[in-house]
């Protein structure tokens, strides 16, 4: 709107122009504290297509979470699309007939009907999948490389929780989601603070990858981030208003692959992330 020839002003028309004022100032406020555009347009899109679908109050307590979604969208529009084996998706390839979110509360579930391209270039007949929205997330797991040992935390897990398992503490790297407007390197430093009490130096990324594609769009950017990691380094921390209790555990990087050998490492961003230094240690080391 700031394109407007001189003299002239936006207006808003339809049948009830006053609602639709209301209507343009929530998306407004809505949109404000997030930085990029993309990231603003898809947040408009979504915030929109939840009309007639939630009460408006419901929406509002959303925003959080509504942003943080239309931010991970728009990292995965803008990243370049992997080469290679995998089949490169074309316009078109994917029809999406309906989209309706039958819950949302701090996490949502979406559901889609569509049709997607076949391998023997026909369309698929309309297809009904669900898909739990969480936003995206970052790991780093600290090493130190003059100790070689590294810190992992513990903590409980809704997840093994909800599986029924009797052991639904874990072991992984410090992780978080990514916050509207935020990079993920400064997810990364950020929750570094908060869950390990470490301020980190260089970060090195590991791997970025879907922990569960056939159910989760969570994206994960995970890292390895040097830092300095002395006997006083392991501490219990988290935010209160999250209701975190995280423990830390100071680890001779050789535990850690013992750890991942017996299975005590259930965590994938961990599982990879020591896969990765176990490759580079010695780069990092400067052997």
């Amino acid at each position: 709107m700031s394109d407007l020839p001189e003299g002239l002003r936006p207006i808003v028309l339809g049948d009830d122009p006053a609602q639709e004022e209301a209507r343009l100032a929530f998306y407004k406020a809505a949109a404000a504290p997030v930085a990029d555009d993309a990231a603003g347009r898809i947040l408009a899109r979504d915030v929109m297509g939840l009309m007639g679908q939630h009460p408006p109050e419901a929406i509002r307590k959303r925003l959080v979470q509504l942003r943080m979604s239309a931010g991970s969208r728009a990292r995965a529009a803008a990243s370049p699309p992997p080469k290679g084996l995998v089949h490169h998706a074309e316009p078109g390839d994917v029809q999406e007939v309906r989209r309706i979110q039958p819950y949302a509360h701090y996490f949502a579930v979406e559901e889609y009907d569509i049709r997607y391209r076949r391998f023997d270039g026909t369309m698929s007949e309309v297809v009904n999948r669900g898909v739990f929205i969480s936003g995206d997330a970052v790991t780093v797991l600290p090493y130190d490389p003059v100790r070689d040992r590294v810190l992992v935390v513990e903590q409980w897990r809704a997840g093994p929780w909800g599986r029924g398992d009797p052991q639904p503490w874990l072991l992984e790297p410090v992780a978080g989601r990514i916050d509207p407007g935020e990079p993920p390197e400064v997810t990364g430093r950020r929750e570094a603070v908060e869950e390990a009490g470490l301020e980190i130096g260089d970060l090195h990324l590991a791997s970025a990858f879907y922990p569960s594609p056939g159910a989760k769009a969570e994206f994960v950017y995970a890292y390895v981030g040097i830092a300095d990691l002395g006997d006083d380094a392991a501490g219990v921390f988290g935010l209160d208003g999250e209701a975190e209790d995280i423990r830390g555990h100071l680890l001779p990087f050789e535990r850690l692959m013992e750890m991942v050998t017996s299975g005590e490492v259930r965590s994938a961003p961990l599982l990879i992330t020591a896969y990765w230094l176990a490759r580079e240690r010695g780069r990092l080391r400067g052997e």
